[in-house]
């Protein structure tokens, strides 16, 4: 019997819960929820279908990935294996959809995220990996990590020369502004000026 691989979209229902297997395997879940959505022309409105619900179950590094990386209410896209998993309770026989994932990944058309190498993960570059700039890959856990990621992470990596202490001559009356408080100043003042007043 051949699997069927899926792609969900939805929000995360419920916090994620984490446990571990008789045999010491991390195993994580949690409720997607999520809904199909079209626009109206009659009422000139978006409408929402009903509500679906999935059971996520993560095993593994994704497992322990998921606890520090998802909220409740958090958009994703869930990669991984239906099923429908069938039991009796009494006389009554029940049944849930559930998706072993393989992947998952917040929904970046609704927001932004920031993304950390997990230590001791499989296929995560060493430190030797993102110094590398050959472009020719490197070894990680027994799996090569391809160039273009290599690559990717050299390019992101800041020069000495640009994380040099600022110079202590200020103008007078003058104060050093950090980052922080030239993204406030900006938003502000509509990125007019950058400069914080005295």
């Amino acid at each position: 019997m051949s699997e069927t691989y899926v792609t969900v979209i939805g929000n995360v229902a419920t916090e994620v819960s984490y446990g571990e297997t008789s045999g010491g395997v991390p195993m994580a879940n949690f409720q997607l929820g999520f809904t199909e959505r079209w626009y109206d022309r009659e009422r000139a409105r978006w409408v929402d279908g009903e509500a679906q619900w999935l059971r996520v179950t993560a095993w593994r590094a994704l497992a322990v990935n998921l606890i520090g990386s998802l909220s409740k209410g958090d958009p994703v896209l869930v990669t991984g294996r239906l099923r429908v998993r069938e039991w009796t309770e009494g006389e009554v026989k029940r049944s849930r959809a559930e998706i072993s994932a393989r992947s998952v990944g917040h929904d970046l058309t609704r927001g932004t995220a920031a993304f950390r190498w997990a230590t001791g993960v499989r296929g995560q570059p060493s430190g030797a990996a993102r110094g590398a700039a050959d472009g020719a890959g490197a070894e990680t856990a027994g799996e090569p990590v391809p160039g273009w990621i290599v690559n990717a992470l050299e390019s992101r990596r800041v020069p000495a020369a640009a994380v040099a202490p600022r110079s202590p001559e200020l103008p007078p009356g003058g104060r050093e502004v950090t980052e922080q408080q030239e993204d406030v100043s900006e938003g502000r003042r509509g990125g007019e000026d950058r400069a914080m007043p005295g």
